[in-house]
C-alpha cells in the first residue's frame, strides 16, 4: 500500500499533501489536548508497532505480499487524531530510512494510511461498540470490523489513486506516463489481498490487543473511554490481570522483528511497487516504462537502509531484522520528543478525545481507598 515515487502524477502527489499536511496540523493540536504527558510513552511504542507491523509483509497466494497497518488499534487506544501522528511519523521514517513508500507520494501515502484508515476505522468501532461496556466482547468485536474495515478503505482510496493515473495523465497516443495500471486492474488486485488476508490481519490483532487489554490492562483503555462504564461483574468474576503488560509487549515486539522477514518468502513485492525494471511491459501493453514514472522513480535516493537492506542484498534477513531494530528505536525516540514538547507547550492538559478530562483509574482508586481509611478512622 507503499504508493512509490514515479506512480503518482506531481499533480497528484501535490494533492495529498493539501490534504495531509493542514490534518497533520489540526492532530498536533488536537493531540496536545488528548494525550496527556504519561501517556507520551504509549504513543511512541504505539508509532514504533505501527512501523513494525508494516514491516511484516505476509506473503499472498498470488505470489504478492500485504501488510497490517495498525492505525485503528492506535484510534482505539489514543483516539483517531494520535494514530494520524503516530502513523505519519512511521511512514516518514519508511521514506527516508528504509525507501519504502514515495517521498513525493509521502502525502498520498499519509492521506490513505494515517487519516483514511485510523477515522473510518475508528468510525465503524464506536458504531459498533455503541453503549457496551468496555469489558464487553461487543467491544472485541467492534475492534475487529473497525480494524477490517479502516484497512480495506485505504486499500480502495489506494485502488483508486493509482488507477486513475492512465486516464487522466497519458501521451497524446495515450501512452499512461506514471501508473500503467487501470482500475480495472488495481481494484481487484489492490482489494483480494486486503479482503482476503491484510484486512483479516488488521482485525485480528485490534480485536486481540483490545480483548487483551481488557483482561491485563484497562487503564490503558480507558485512556480514550473515560466516560464509559467498566463492567463490574467482570472485573470481579476474574478478568483482572494475569500477566504484566509490558513484557507481554516487549515479548510481541521481540517476536515480529524476528519474523519480519516473512515477506521474503514471496516470490514478488506489494502490487503496485514494483521497480519501473520489474514492470512486465508486454502484459501492460508497453514497449516501455511510462516516461513520468522513469522520470521520478528514485526521487530521493539517500535511503540509508534502502529496501529494508544494508548489504547489496547479500544478507536479506539479517538486513530486515536490523531495519525492524533502527526503525523501532529511531520512531520510538522522535514521537516520544514530539509528544513530549507539544504536551509542555500545553502546560501538560489531561482532557479526554471528548473534551472531558481524563481519570487515571491508579489515582482514583488509591483515593477512594484514602478516603475509606479515613472514614474508618472515625
Amino acid at each position: 500500500m507503499h504508493i512509490p515515487d514515479g506512480y503518482l502524477s506531481p499533480a497528484t502527489c501535490a494533492a495529498g499533501f493539501v490534504v495531509a499536511l493542514p490534518t497533520l496540523a489540526v492532530a498536533a493540536k488536537r493531540v496536545q489536548s488528548t494525550v496527556k504527558t504519561r501517556n507520551v510513552p504509549t504513543l511512541a511504542m504505539l508509532a514504533a508497532v505501527s512501523f513494525l507491523v508494516m514491516m511484516f509483509n505476509i506473503p499472498i497466494p498470488d505470489g504478492t505480499t500485504a501488510h497490517a497497518v495498525g492505525g485503528v488499534l492506535i484510534a482505539v487506544l489514543l483516539g483517531p487524531w494520535a494514530a494520524v501522528i503516530a502513523v505519519s511519523v512511521a511512514l516518514l521514517f519508511q521514506a527516508l530510512l528504509f525507501g519504502d513508500g514515495g517521498v513525493l507520494a509521502y502525502g498520498v501515502n499519509v492521506v490513505n494510511m494515517a487519516i483514511i484508515l485510523p477515522f473510518v476505522g475508528y468510525a465503524v468501532y464506536r458504531l459498533v461498540a455503541g453503549g457496551s461496556t468496555l469489558t464487553s466482547r461487543r467491544r472485541v468485536v467492534a475492534a475487529f470490523l473497525g480494524g477490517y474495515v479502516g484497512i480495506n478503505a485505504a486499500a480502495l482510496a489506494t485502488a483508486i489513486e493509482l488507477g486513475v493515473q492512465p486516464d487522466l495523465f497519458h501521451t497524446a497516443a495515450g501512452v499512461p506516463l506514471y501508473s500503467p495500471y487501470h482500475l480495472s486492474q488495481t481494484i481487484p488486485a489492490m482489494m483480494l489481498a486486503h479482503l482476503l488476508v491484510a484486512g483479516v490481519v488488521e482485525g485480528v490483532m485490534t480485536a486481540g490487543t483490545v480483548a487483551y487489554l481488557q483482561r491485563a490492562n484497562l487503564p490503558l483503555l480507558q485512556i480514550n473511554h473515560p466516560n464509559v462504564r467498566v463492567d463490574d461483574a467482570d472485573v470481579a468474576s476474574g478478568r483482572g490481570r494475569r500477566i504484566r503488560p509490558g513484557l507481554v509487549a516487549v515479548g510481541a515486539v521481540l517476536l515480529m522483528v524476528v519474523l519480519t522477514p516473512l515477506g521474503l518468502l514471496a516470490p514478488g513485492g506489494a502490487f503496485g511497487e514494483d521497480a519501473p525494471g520489474a514492470l512486465k511491459l508486454d502484459s501492460l501493453g508497453l514497449s516501455a516504462v511510462p516516461a513520468g514514472m522513469a522520470k521520478y522513480t528514485g526521487f530521493w535516493h539517500h535511503a540509508l537502509f534502502n529496501g529494508y537492506d544494508f548489504a547489496n542484498n547479500d544478507h536479506p534477513w539479517i538486513g530486515y531484522v536490523l531495519s525492524a531494530v533502527v526503525g523501532i528505536l529511531a520512531i520510538g525516540l522522535v514521537v516520544f520528543v514530539l509528544g513530549w514538547v507539544l504536551r509542555r507547550l500545553t502546560g501538560g492538559g489531561s482532557r479526554g478525545s471528548d473534551g472531558v478530562a481524563v481519570v487515571d483509574v491508579r489515582e482514583a482508586a488509591a483515593e477512594a481507598e484514602a478516603q475509606n481509611d479515613e472514614t474508618v478512622s472515625r
